[in-house]
């Protein structure tokens, strides 16, 4: 079984292309704005009636989002975190990454930020405090902060319902081999970007969520993940898995092989050239 890390230069674990992305494009594209459902005034004009969290948004498209909704200056609800008094666990330091729960929340009549960010906080911790997830994180040797914070990882790594237990699987199984994560998500939440693609420049950034340079979990989850990711975190799939790659949507390889890995990747790289090259015409 492998058990070092192989080098940054040769090989990064989670790339999977601009192709394993394609039909989330417009998702990205629009993860900084709020998604509202209207509801019509008595003199016919529609107003935003409530704010959709989707799964696996950042603290900070949540907050656009609820500027958004609430026509309010941009800033003003990361400025209200303040005020806000929100139930977060002693570990988040205040920071509400990972807590502000994906829902569809009602407007109330005096809706105000300060109070939509509370109800986030307060749906996640009746969902990660509940004996289900307290008992997983601690079957296995984690709190439920660091079991949420996984999740955030398995959130935005992987690329079906489906593949979500196998990343969790890949997370435990590298910490526990006292190996780097080596994630690009983080990487990435560390640049305040979305983009799929980690170059070499990018991993060697000084920053406590580079998972190619920093031991162990990121100091924070890295999004606000749903019930699904949280359930694979705390009853991971069985398997010796080191490595994944979205060789084409659909096809997300795992191994514990680090040549079957090159292989894979290689694949992968094949792929998306080709679908670049389309692009193009």
């Amino acid at each position: 079984m492998q058990t070092n890390t192989p080098s940054r230069s040769t090989i990064r674990l989670t790339r999977r292309g601009r192709l394993a992305l394609a039909a989330l494009g417009a998702v990205v594209a629009g993860t900084a704005v709020a998604v509202p459902l209207l509801i019509m005034n008595g003199d016919g004009e529609s107003r935003p009636g409530a704010l959709v969290v989707p799964e696996g948004w950042r603290a900070s498209q949540v907050y656009a989002a609820i500027d958004k909704t609430l026509d309010l200056p941009a800033g003003s609800t990361k400025k209200s975190l303040a005020k806000a008094d929100l139930k977060l666990p002693n570990e988040a330091e205040g920071n509400p990454e990972g807590y502000l729960f994906p829902a569809t929340y009602p407007l109330q009549e005096k809706a105000t930020p300060q109070k939509l960010l509370a109800r986030m906080v307060d749906t996640a911790d009746k969902k990660f405090n509940g004996a289900p997830i307290a008992a997983g994180a601690q079957r296995n040797a984690m709190n439920v902060y660091q079991a949420v914070t996984v999740a955030s990882i398995v959130q935005a790594e992987a690329a079906t319902k489906a593949d979500m237990g196998k990343v969790a699987r890949v997370i435990f199984n590298r910490l526990e081999r006292g190996m780097p994560l080596q994630m690009d998500s983080t990487v990435s939440y560390a640049l305040g970007r979305s983009t799929p693609r980690t170059t070499e420049a990018d991993t060697r950034i000084d920053s406590p969520y580079n998972s190619y340079q920093r031991m162990g979990l990121p100091p924070t989850p890295i999004d606000n993940p749903g019930e699904d990711a949280v359930r694979a975190a705390i009853s991971p799939t069985p398997g010796d898995w080191l490595y994944f790659v979205t060789v084409k949507p659909g096809d997300t390889r795992f191994t514990a092989d680090f040549a079957e890995h090159e292989r894979n990747v290689a694949e992968s790289d094949a792929q998306r050239k080709k679908a670049d090259e389309a692009a193009k015409k």
